[in-house]
């Protein structure tokens, strides 16, 4: 609603400033004499009203329905045909020289400037009227310089040939591109927002199935984990359901929206950790440490968690002893995350292809565009993400 009031006001204030120009040009001195006869014109009228009225046809009939759906024949012959009214309508010299001349008004001459009396007023060059050279009719050049040839028989009358009126055909190309270039800018505008609004739909609907890919993967992953405590007959099972109670809420609740609080995260890999624990034993070691202030952080959900999941699922071993590293730190612009973990033979092959880091790549184009910076490196049995997050 605003901006449509916005717009108004532009068009309001844009066609009275167009209507001002012939006062302000043609009203010599800044008389309010001259001004106010002017105003009485019908030809005053008729210039502003058909300019007027050719800036809307054009800008909301003949550009939509023709220059943009490229009929761009149809539009030059209708452009043609509004220029060959202009032509013989002449609105411009008409309000000239009109029924109330403007060099009688400027002069507020009170014997010229009568309906149907097209008489100039007689040159101002100080000689007596008998004493004045006659020119006879059709010779010597025009008396007053700016109006087109005419016939003069000693009484002062003027009668109009036809002639070009350039002034009339620079003012149509004018208002005719004025209303196709804002026609044009606001379709464009128009397309962008609808591409954008596009682009923004098919970011959330990939990045609802990213969840959908995760969600099931690490779900998968924690269930086998408790079967296997379940099987055992492990005193840990009952906590071990309640941690995975608490993974679930996280992942169905706060991780349906975009961003949650750094320190849910954190929590859902603590609990994610202490069941790894539980099933690993004293075979593997995890050595986590949290610094900084993650409570004034936000940080798109499951992004550390992957890269958590990830080393669990290809860092340790049933054979051999296996370290892992996880440290995670929150500045005041900033969220870093360095893990490092072995690699085991068995693994080695799958630790490039896992579903959930290709898919959090994804994620991080999508949500930190142009803000993240993540490094993963496989050598000399080591495996090492390193990612930073601005915030």
């Amino acid at each position: 609603m605003r901006v449509k009031i916005y717009l108004i006001i532009i068009h309001v204030v844009g066609w009275l400033l167009f209507m001002a120009f012939p006062l302000l040009f043609l009203n010599g001195g800044g008389q309010t004499t001259s001004a106010f006869l002017l105003l009485q014109s019908p030809w005053y009228w008729v210039f502003c009203f058909t300019y007027i009225f050719l800036f809307y046809i054009n800008s909301y009939l003949f550009i939509p329905w023709l220059f943009l759906k490229k009929k761009y024949a149809g539009y030059a012959l209708v452009v043609l045909l509004l220029y060959t009214g202009i032509y013989f309508l002449q609105p411009y010299d008409r309000l000239l020289r009109g029924p109330e001349p403007i060099s009688a008004l400027k002069q507020g001459r009170a014997d010229f400037g009568q309906p149907g009396d097209h008489r100039l007023p007689p040159p101002d060059d100080g000689m007596p009227p008998g004493d004045r050279l006659q020119t006879p009719p059709g010779e010597g050049p025009p008396p007053y310089p700016g109006f087109p040839p005419h016939d003069v028989n000693g009484t002062g009358f003027h009668r109009p040939g036809v002639f070009f009126d350039s002034s009339s055909l620079f003012i149509f190309v004018m208002i005719m591109a004025l209303g196709a270039a804002i026609k044009t800018i606001r379709q464009w505008q128009v397309t962008e927002q609808r591409a954008l609004a596009a682009e923004a739909d098919r970011a959330s609907a990939e990045l609802s199935f990213l969840k959908a890919q995760i969600n099931p993967h690490f779900l998968f992953n924690t269930l086998n984990n408790i079967y296997t405590l379940a099987v055992i007959k492990d005193d840990h099972a009952p906590d071990s359901i309640m941690k995975l109670s608490n993974i679930m809420r996280y992942i169905t609740d706060d991780a349906a929206q975009d961003f949650v609080p750094l320190q849910s995260e954190l929590d859902c890999i603590n609990d994610y950790i202490e069941l790894q624990r539980l099933r690993l034993g004293d075979k593997t070691t995890v050595d986590m440490r949290i610094s900084g202030d993650p409570e004034q952080k936000s940080i798109a959900p499951l992004i550390l968690m992957t890269f958590i999941e990830n080393v669990f699922k290809y860092g340790v071993s049933k054979h051999e002893r296996s370290a892992i590293i996880i440290d995670i730190s929150a500045d005041e612009n900033n969220i870093l995350f360095f893990c490092k973990n072995s690699i085991f033979s068995e693994n080695r092959q799958n630790t490039r292809d896992s579903i959930g880091i290709k898919n959090t790549k994804k994620r991080l184009e999508h949500l930190y565009p142009g803000k993240h910076s993540l490094i993963i490196v496989g050598e000399n049995g080591l495996y090492t993400v390193k990612l930073s997050l601005q915030t």
